[in-house]
Order: C-alpha cells, then sequence, then structure tokens
C-alpha cells in the first residue's frame, strides 16, 4: 500500500540550517542531499509519466501514487532550501549546476535507461532509510523538531514505495527480452546515479562545512568518514543485490520504526508525530 501524503510543516519555526546542534556535520551532509531534491525527484516523476503508457493497467494506480508521493517530497524541500540557499550563497551555483545535469540526462536518455536509473536511485534511498533508522539515536539527538520529521517522514516514504520504480523499470524492459542488455544497462544507469550523488553531496557538504566554520575540524571529517564507511556497507550491499537475476526489493527487511510513525499520520491537518515525542517512545 502507498499513501501520498501532504505534510504540513512551519518552516519559519527556525532558523538555523545546523538542525543537529551535537553532530553538525550530519546536518550538513543531510542538507547537501535535499538539495538535491527539487531536481532528481522531477526528474524520477516525470521518468515514471513517460513509462505509464508501457506499463499493465493494474499497475497503473500504484505507480500515480509513487509519483505524488515523490511530488510532494520535493516540494516540501524546494520549501525548505530556501533557509540553505540564504545562508550559504555558494549552494545557487551547486543548484544550477545540478539542474543543468540532470535535465541533460532526461533529455538525451531513453525511457528504459530513466527507468533504471530511477530503480538504482530509490535502492540508494532505501539503504539511506535503512541505514538511517539504524543509527537515528546517535543521528538525531538533539535535534530540531521540524527538520528532522522532514528527514525522516521522506525517508519512511522511501521504504513505503522502495518496490515501485524497480516494478516500472521490469515493465518498460520486459517488452525488450534482453535480459543481459537490460542488466547492463542497469548497471550503468546504477554506477552513474551514484557517482552523480556522491559527487554533489560532497560538494554541498563542503560548501556549508566551510559556511560554519568546520572546515578544518578534525572531528567533522572523522565523523563524516566513520558514517560514510558504515553507510557503504548498507549500500553497496543493496546495490549489488539488485543486479542480481531475480532480485525484487520486497525480499529486503524493512524497519518497523517508519510503518509503526507513519501509521500516525493524520490526513484532515497533514500533521505526523514530531521527532522529539517518537524519541521517547521508540527504542
Amino acid at each position: 500500500m502507498i499513501t501520498p501524503r501532504r505534510l504540513t510543516l512551519d518552516y519559519t519555526a527556525w532558523s538555523d540550517p545546523v538542525w543537529t546542534p551535537t553532530r553538525p556535520e550530519f546536518s550538513c551532509a543531510a542538507n547537501s542531499v535535499s538539495l538535491m531534491m527539487p531536481v532528481i525527484e522531477p526528474y524520477f516523476v516525470r521518468s515514471a509519466r513517460r513509462a505509464v503508457p508501457l506499463l499493465p493497467p493494474e499497475f497503473a494506480p500504484t505507480a500515480e501514487e509513487y509519483i505524488e508521493q515523490e511530488a510532494n517530497h520535493f516540494r516540501q524541500h524546494l520549501e525548505y532550501n530556501q533557509l540553505l540557499t540564504t545562508r550559504y550563497p555558494g549552494l545557487s551555483g551547486t543548484e544550477r549546476i545540478m539542474a543543468r545535469m540532470y535535465r541533460r540526462l532526461e533529455r538525451s536518455r531513453s525511457v528504459a535507461f530513466s527507468a533504471a536509473f530511477a530503480a538504482a536511485s530509490e535502492t540508494m534511498a532505501y539503504s539511506a532509510a535503512r541505514w538511517a533508522a539504524q543509527h537515528r539515536r546517535e543521528l538525531f539527538t538533539n535535534a530540531h523538531d521540524v527538520p528532522a520529521s522532514l528527514f525522516l517522514w521522506h525517508l519512511a516514504e522511501e521504504v513505503e514505495h522502495k518496490s515501485v520504480a524497480h516494478d516500472i523499470h521490469r515493465h518498460v524492459t520486459a517488452a525488450e527480452d534482453r535480459p543481459l542488455w537490460s542488466r547492463f544497462r542497469y548497471l550503468t544507469a546504477m554506477i552513474l546515479a551514484l557517482a552523480l550523488v556522491v559527487a554533489f553531496v560532497v560538494w554541498g557538504t563542503t560548501v556549508m562545512l566551510y559556511g560554519e566554520r568546520r572546515l578544518h575540524y578534525p572531528i567533522a571529517w572523522f565523523r563524516l568518514i566513520r558514517w560514510s564507511v558504515g553507510f557503504a556497507f548498507e549500500l553497496l550491499t543493496n546495490l549489488t543485490l539488485s543486479v542480481l537475476p531475480g532480485f525484487h526489493p520486497e525480499d529486503l527487511t524493512d524497519p518497523l520504526f517508519y510503518e509503526v510513525w507513519l501509521a500516525e499520520f493524520d490526513p484532515t491537518s497533514g500533521t505526523i508525530p514530531m521527532w522529539s515525542d517518537v524519541s521517547q517512545e521508540s527504542g
């Protein structure tokens, strides 16, 4: 079941983009991911829309729900990112370059390649969600409620729709009857998706660390490297599995934390329990 949720968050409630004061490096890294969302997720939305005519009629509603979830994500991050570009003017250039690169990629690639790119990217997002759930106590300690809830809501819905992009890719490539070529194209798209995300996250994180005058703090780089190494094990394992024949994201075990939290969403008010309330109850 995929449930599009229109979240209501008050982005005027605070003005400091370092929303994890005990782990400011994590704020910088997470914010750099947020910076990509209004660029990369519209690409996924348009790619899925291009693929809808190729999908079985019974699967099309699921694809539409996925599209709506992704659209809700980038709208929220677009609003949040205004705080980032105000605080760190250097990020405006990063945004323009990202937009040009992903737009060019979209225009120059086939529906099948775009579907593969989205499927690989969603495996990366799911890996981030699993890793963040496992380390949420460390990463989100004393975090400000609004940005913490924004990122956790987004990650929770990545878990919820973890299979949709994979199934879109599977349906799009089914008519080709060239499984080896489809797998090679997926591998190529996966490597490109990973390289772009790593490059832009490192770039954005560096700009924000510089803005916070933490670029030369050894503890900042120690934490970032430690988190990166731990995340790499989760990420590379899942990406490797995704290339194997017979793989399906449903084979992966989801963190229970997100499902329980999303169950508390109120569609009438568009609200969800804040992180500070959830952290006191969850283990």
